[in-house]
């Protein structure tokens, strides 16, 4: 597309707007099991009112916008309480990755400052997210992976010996995207206290959830500031948060220890500059809808979610786990679960649900089908399981669907070199801006 010659009508970009989303999944009638976490038409609505009425506001001149500076102040207040440590200090970033980026940087910057470590590494279980990975890559840190468990937690003693003189971070997950368990932090937080080590947990997915499934009854392993060692947490507001997209906070134990996540310029001809995180201008839209949804909902409105998402899938493992020739690969500590075959092709059943209009996604190593639990899945549960044993009983009877992903990731799963699957994601990156 050529830049326009001419402007369109309010109703013709409207109209392409509509044309170009309607190609998108079912994500409101819970046809997919990733990235919306949508709460109800009540909760959206708000989101809307909220980002709207906010949305020419910028969180780079909180002097400026002093509405902005109230309402972040009192989204980190109100993360803090329920991360069990109410005097705990952070930031709102535009999502898990730059929270984890920033939890990355003040490690780097603060062991430099106080230990004069210049070749820093960080320690994480396999099953971290890569945003670990792409902040060592930006920030020139060793990424240390340790293997997990056989219960699919992290191995706290391949841990231990993972660390080195340049650690400057252990990490664990609260809990780990993949396999929805939450890493035995406790633990790790101990052997990180032990060397003089900051300890992270990545509770981007579970940060605004496990609270709450704590107070409703659920047995949940302990994970944050209530553990001592426990130095920073990320957690997301646009995920369990049920805020608009690009909201997230990194939150920490220690004011002076926060200080080294800041950029400062003091000498700049254009004046005195500094930034909390990664981004200048930060939409106040997203920090007025995330302010919103919070005092919205309430502890009530979050306990009633996690109510209805634990019964939710508590119903799918089950469910799965009756299917023959299905098994759900760990129990869930929360929300997100992943199911292989011992027998069957998984990725040629995924291909026969995509076939029924579902959309979970594909995982490696070992291969397997990933859901994530949201309030819409209540209502579609029962025709999800319905539909997944209609799509084993087609790959038993050796029915393959066209044009599914099963050759894909079959093959690349039987990869060794990786290189090659590097050049494929990269080439598909390429595609993202092209048109079709």
């Amino acid at each position: 597309m050529t830049f326009p010659k001419q402007g369109s009508s309010h109703d013709e970009v409207m109209a392409s707007i509509n044309e170009a989303l309607a190609s998108d999944a079912d994500w409101r009638g819970g046809r997919i099991f990733s990235l919306v976490y949508f709460a109800g038409e009540d909760v959206a609505e708000v989101i809307r009112d909220a980002y709207s009425a906010a949305i020419f506001t910028n969180g780079l001149g909180p002097t400026a916008f002093r509405s902005l500076k109230k309402m972040e102040s009192e989204v980190i207040g109100m993360t803090a309480d329920i991360l069990g440590l109410p005097e705990a200090v952070g930031n709102m970033t535009s999502g898990g990755t730059e929270s984890i980026i920033m939890a990355v940087k003040t490690a780097r910057d603060w062991a430099r400052a106080e230990k004069g470590i210049t070749d820093p590494e960080i320690v994480l279980p396999v099953t971290a997210h890569p945003a670990f990975d792409k902040a060592a890559q930006y920030l020139g840190v060793k990424s240390v992976p340790v293997p997990i468990r056989e219960d699919y937690r992290a191995d706290v003693q391949a841990a231990q010996r993972a660390i080195s003189p340049s650690t400057i971070l252990v990490v664990g997950s609260a809990p780990c995207y993949p396999f929805g368990v939450i890493d035995p932090i406790p633990e790790l937080a101990a052997l990180a206290a032990a060397q003089g080590i900051p300890c992270h947990v990545d509770a981007c997915l579970g940060g605004f959830l496990l609270p709450f499934m704590e107070r409703t009854g659920h047995l949940v392993p302990l994970w944050d500031f209530r553990v001592p060692g426990v130095a920073s947490i990320s957690a997301d507001l646009h995920k369990y948060g049920f805020a608009a997209r690009g909201a997230s906070t990194v939150m920490y134990r220690d004011k002076a220890y926060r200080r080294h996540q800041y950029f400062m310029k003091e000498n700049w001809p254009g004046g005195l500059y500094g930034s909390p995180t990664m981004a200048g201008s930060r939409p106040g839209g997203a920090v007025a809808a995330a302010w919103a949804v919070l005092t919205y909902l309430g502890e009530d409105g979050f306990s009633r979610l996690a109510r209805t998402i634990t019964g939710t899938t508590r119903t799918l493992v089950d469910g799965i786990n009756s299917i023959e020739g299905l098994r759900v690969l760990a129990e869930p500590d929360m929300s997100v679960f992943a199911f292989t075959s011992d027998s069957l092709d998984i990725y040629a059943v995924g291909d026969a649900l995509s076939e029924f209009g579902w959309n979970p996604d594909r995982q490696q190593d070992p291969p397997g089908l990933h859901i994530m639990v949201t309030p819409t899945h209540a209502d579609v549960a029962l025709d999800f399981l319905r539909d997944l044993r209609l799509a084993v009983a087609r790959v038993v009877s050796g029915e393959q669907a066209p044009g599914g992903q099963a050759a894909m990731y079959g093959g690349i799963s039987k990869m060794d070199d990786r290189a090659p699957v590097k050049s494929f994601i990269s080439d598909f990156i390429d595609t993202l801006t092209k048109k079709e």
